[in-house]
């Protein structure tokens, strides 16, 4: 078994600082109170830090690393379909597109969020809505991001989130 490093320790504070805040945002606080709009201004400024991480991050922090791509996606489905995996020391192509789209939406939350404490949008109906209907698809995503996380590392060998944690992933070789 080799150990490679792949996910540097700014890559893993902010990836599980964003879950916490996620997590206590949509379940534990009112999102009322001023706990629920600084968690969520938190996660506003760690995603940006985390798009600037990847323009100047190291290699498996980049973009270049897990470029989002439909194609290579659907060549990936494709390929587990048919029973074959290809590991990938950063992510797969469809957990590329689940990073660009957690991203998306994170940062789709704390703005339409903020913009329900202007003056312009407080009480505005479809502010409000659109809020809620991000949040709503942000469970689903995460829950999705989950699932993928466990059905990679069975199908892998790779302890995802034991990588996350450490920062090296465990990767067997044939026979292993």
């Amino acid at each position: 078994m080799r150990e490679i490093p792949v996910w540097d320790v700014f890559v893993r504070i902010t990836h599980w600082t964003v879950a916490v805040l996620v997590v206590a945002d949509l379940f534990l606080l009112d999102g009322e109170a001023k706990a629920h709009h600084w968690a969520g201004y938190a996660v506003l400024g760690l995603v940006a830090l985390g798009l600037i991480w990847g323009l100047i991050g190291p290699r498996f922090a980049r973009f270049s690393a897990f470029p989002p791509s439909l194609s290579a996606a659907r060549a990936h489905l494709a390929g587990l379909l048919r029973g074959r995996h290809e590991l990938y020391l950063s992510h797969n192509p469809l957990g590329a597109l689940m990073v660009y789209n957690l991203w998306a939406a994170l940062i789709a939350a704390g703005v339409s969020g903020y913009l329900m404490t202007t003056a312009a949008f407080f009480g505005v109906e479809w502010v409000e809505e659109l809020h809620e209907t991000i949040a709503d698809w942000l469970m689903v995503s995460v829950a999705l991001h989950v699932a993928g996380v466990v059905f990679e590392t069975r199908a892998s060998n790779v302890n995802l989130v034991r990588a996350m944690i450490t920062g090296r992933k465990q990767i067997h070789g044939p026979g292993e």
